[in-house]
């Protein structure tokens, strides 16, 4: 794992600030062409809507949820939400809401990825990132383009105070259907960016595991601390 350390450490630690730190995105997939192939299938499947093709890929123990219950039929139903297994006031956006669940996993699997200690290959790379222990994870945010502009306020004319590329920032009180969120940099200056630029540190993830018959499969899809 690689350590997030005195940027961060200084900022939710202590009173000084640090110099920033950035993490350019590295895809070590090309390392091994069949998960590279693996991984274009799958997200072919997915792009397609594909809930059989999706299912069969994954492993019979995939991992989804932090508290409830695992496994590829928790899998399905999370693709496939059944309007009836909802309260009443949500059953009129089933679609929305399943619809909500393929477009984050088609998305985590477009991300970069990295290969951990175990041979597994994770994605997105900044999963590899450790966060401080004194940090709320929830307020961590990873701005996931080059060039990124910080802005004075959050509408798109304000003046520009900085460009930031692959960095992780603080966002203390995200609101969902913001254009644009309040963000802390690791050396304090404070701004503006996009929404769709900040990826949460405890967002989706997901991972592919080699079988025992050495086939690659989605192992992980999941979100939370």
């Amino acid at each position: 794992m690689k350590l997030l350390n005195a940027a961060l450490i200084a900022l939710c630690c202590g009173p000084a600030w640090a110099d920033r730190q950035t993490f350019p995105p590295v895809d070590e997939a090309s390392q091994d062409p069949a998960l590279e192939a693996f991984r274009a299938d799958l997200r072919a499947k997915v792009a397609a809507r594909d809930l059989e093709g999706v299912m069969a890929a994954t492993c019979p123990e995939i991992y989804t949820s932090h508290g409830d219950e695992d496994g590829p039929e928790t899998f399905r139903a999370n693709l496939t939400v059944d309007p009836e297994t909802l309260p009443e006031a949500d059953r009129r956006h089933a679609a929305t809401i399943r619809e909500d669940y393929w477009r984050d996993l088609e998305t985590t699997l477009t991300q970069p990825g990295y290969f951990d200690e175990d041979g597994e290959f994770w994605m997105p790379h900044q999963w590899r990132l450790t966060l401080p222990a004194k940090l709320d994870p929830f307020t961590a945010y990873f701005v996931t383009g080059q060039d990124v502009t910080l802005r004075q306020a959050p509408n798109r004319g304000a003046p520009i105070l900085d460009l930031i590329s692959h960095e992780v920032v603080i966002v203390p009180d995200y609101l969902e259907e913001a254009e644009y969120q309040g963000v802390i940099l690791t050396d304090g200056t404070r701004g503006y960016i996009y929404s769709e630029f900040l990826w949460s540190m405890v967002g989706y993830r997901a991972a592919f595991v080699k079988s025992d018959s050495g086939d690659w499969q989605l192992c992980t899809f999941v979100a939370g601390d």
